[in-house]
């Protein structure tokens, strides 16, 4: 099996990792009598469900190129490959803050899922949050045709993260919850602004979400050339130089 073919399978999965949460959604809304509408448009307001998707699409468009669309000097194109490392990002800081500080912690429903969708939501987790998490270090460290980036990458790797934070607190106060409980809703607790602190406490996470990315970021970008030998990114940068005239 190719490189192509991998690509092609770790997003099938991560598309049934995509689905499988949204039926959770589906079926938490229908047992707790919540807007079903209002329920599936927060779901893909989730920043889990916008990289996984993005990522998704990314891994079949790199998985053409690597085929058919191959680029004619034996590497991806520069878009493809700010477009991989920027979900490459996502996805990995999105596994490390699930299974370093969220995994095992209890949820709070009024009643327990039913068994079918209990094990979904398992499979919706370990698949977003491990399983597609793993194939993209594979894809970091080892596939070919990857394409050295230079430091003005991280313009989107970090850019990305941040278009979805002003949408969240655009969308917020004008989104009521679910269950009825608030006029208001955030995909995220520590990104709602009506508590004691105000907006305080959303901003300093938005600080700390993009510095994680610069960092994350970086690292992917000085992979890309430690792998092909290539220049550090700050020298890539640059323009040629000049060469001296013979006999000058």
């Amino acid at each position: 099996m190719n490189w192509s073919s991998w690509r092609i399978v770790a997003a099938s999965i991560a598309v049934t990792g995509v689905a499988a949460g949204l039926v959770v959604n589906i079926a938490r809304a229908i047992r707790l009598e919540q807007d079903l509408g209002l329920v599936i448009a927060n779901y893909f307001s989730f920043f889990t469900i916008v990289s996984a998707i993005s990522t998704i699409i990314v891994f079949f468009v790199a998985a053409r190129r690597n085929g058919p669309l191959a680029t004619t000097d034996g590497v991806e194109s520069r878009s493809l490959a700010v477009a991989m490392a920027t979900t490459s990002t996502a996805m990995i800081i999105l596994s490390i803050v699930y299974n370093a500080m969220l995994r095992g912690l209890p949820t709070h429903f009024s009643t327990p899922d039913p068994g079918w969708v209990a094990f979904l939501d398992r499979w919706a987790t370990e698949t977003l949050h491990v399983v597609v998490a793993i194939y993209i270090v594979i894809d970091v460290l080892f596939a070919p045709r990857r394409r050295a980036l230079t430091w003005r990458a991280l313009v989107g790797i970090v850019g990305i993260p941040l278009l979805w934070a002003v949408y969240t607190m655009l969308r917020g106060p004008f989104t009521p919850a679910p269950d009825g409980t608030a006029p208001y809703w955030y995909p995220y607790p520590f990104l709602d602004p009506n508590g004691p602190t105000g907006y305080q406490t959303p901003m300093l996470y938005i600080g700390v979400i993009a510095a994680s990315f610069l960092v994350v970021g970086g690292i992917l970008v000085l992979l890309t050339h430690r792998r092909h030998g290539a220049p550090r990114p700050s020298l890539a940068a640059r323009g040629p130089r000049l060469r001296p005239r013979v006999g000058a």
